[in-house]
């Protein structure tokens, strides 16, 4: 048996003797940190508004359990299938035959100078914690030159009695390639579960990489979630993050752009009741002249749920001409509903474009006695004005299926309310 102790001496995770698969170099890196770093509290900047203590109080337990289907789990059906159960790769539920242009294997089998290239391992134990004990993982490789009409969907199980999924994907989308990615998190039968999953993803020359991340998971579930994101010249990289339920989630988004004439595009929705907590953290990084970023969360919080929006630019020295805009916005359902939302810019070029933005607010209940004025009920004019709300970011999900499954949740959620 084997605990991983910080300097605080916080409990976290029992691996039943597994050891990570990266490799070794990697790992003594990862190690050597956790011997020395805190567990981050509301006195870090980082972490001012979210308390780790649902996390840091439990004992998370590696488990390979298995199910026996993924019928009702699946975000979309039309899709060749990776599935992870509790962050190991489950060969029979995953699709067989691959798309042509893409090619998979498991990380512990790569040996990409890709792996740990851009993620920052130093005072970041999520980071690290994953580095040391990665579970498993897929490299998936879209080739060069290659239009992957197939969307590809990455589902990640949560199952079982407080167990962990340390999981390590390594996505490369070469030279003049094309291709969609789904990414589900989801719980069947799971309790006080954590998943803590690294995403290392390059886009390289005149690629278009489009990811839909859908995060659906149970009230008692657990996520810190990373994407760590290289952009090369005339790439398109869009990532659209939606947090449906779950009961603490941070999403961690970090966005190199180290290529000219990229377009870069982030948008969010989170919809939280009872106690839930979302933290979504995102910086990009312009290095480089001649781009343009975009990046558009819109939240509704509902009861006694917190929300957290922290989004960064940075416009380095060099990079002029740079076109960066960020907005978010929240209603708030209760008066018990709480939001920190903090867009910032940090600007060291002159010949550029950049605006940010926050706005939260009540719902208007002028707009829901007029719907209700014209036959609507209570619940139906509320849903519709929420509707309206969202449809902006709804509107950048391309996959049909995505769409559905994200309105058919929503819907639910609504059809719940008193």
């Amino acid at each position: 048996m084997s605990e991983i102790l910080n300097s605080t001496e916080i409990k976290l995770i029992n691996t039943n003797g597994f050891q990570g698969v990266l490799n070794d170099t990697l790992k003594a890196k990862a190690t050597d940190i956790l011997e020395t770093i805190k567990f981050p509290t509301t006195r870090v900047e980082a972490w001012k508004y979210t308390r780790l203590t649902k996390i840091s109080k439990q004992i998370f337990n590696v488990s390979k359990s298995t199910i026996d289907s993924i019928e009702d789990l699946s975000i979309v059906k039309n899709a060749f299938t990776i599935v992870l159960v509790n962050g190991f790769y489950n060969e029979d539920l995953s699709s067989k035959e691959l798309p042509e242009g893409i090619s998979i294997d498991r990380i512990q089998n790569s040996k990409s100078p890709l792996i740990g290239k851009n993620l920052k391992l130093e005072n970041e134990i999520f980071n690290s914690l994953n580095t040391n004990f990665t579970t498993d993982g897929i490299t998936l490789t879209i080739e060069k030159n290659a239009n992957v009409e197939t969307p590809i969907q990455i589902l990640h199980i949560n199952e079982g009695e407080q167990t962990v999924s340390t999981t390590r994907n390594l996505i490369i989308a070469e030279d003049f390639s094309k291709c969609s990615i789904i990414e589900g998190f989801v719980s069947s039968n799971a309790n006080t579960c954590f998943d803590n999953s690294v995403s290392e993803i390059f886009v390289g020359k005149n690629a278009f990489l489009h990811i839909d991340k859908i995060q659906y998971q149970n009230d008692s579930c657990y996520q810190v979630s990373t994407e760590q994101v290289e952009q090369q010249d005339d790439s398109t990289f869009t990532i659209n993050t939606i947090t449906l339920n779950g009961g603490l989630i941070r999403n961690n988004l970090n966005i190199e752009v180290r290529g000219q004439n990229c377009n870069t595009n982030l948008n969010g929705i989170y919809q939280l009741k009872g106690n839930q907590h979302v933290d979504n953290h995102t910086i990009v990084d312009h290095l480089v002249p001649n781009c343009e970023s975009n990046e558009l969360y819109k939240g509704i919080i509902d009861e006694k749920a917190t929300a957290v929006f922290n989004g960064k630019v940075f416009v380095r020295k060099d990079a002029q001409k740079i076109n960066a805009f960020q907005s978010n916005g929240n209603v708030l359902l209760s008066d018990d509903a709480t939001v920190n939302s903090k867009p910032e810019l940090e600007i060291y070029a002159d010949d550029v474009k950049c605006s940010h933005g926050s706005t939260t607010g009540q719902l208007d209940e002028e707009a829901v006695f007029y719907l209700r004025a014209r036959g609507l009920s209570e619940k139906s004019a509320r849903k519709l004005i929420v509707g309206a709300f969202i449809n902006d970011v709804i509107e950048k999900i391309k996959n049909e299926e995505v769409v559905a499954y994200v309105q058919g949740k929503i819907e639910e959620r609504f059809s719940n309310t008193k």
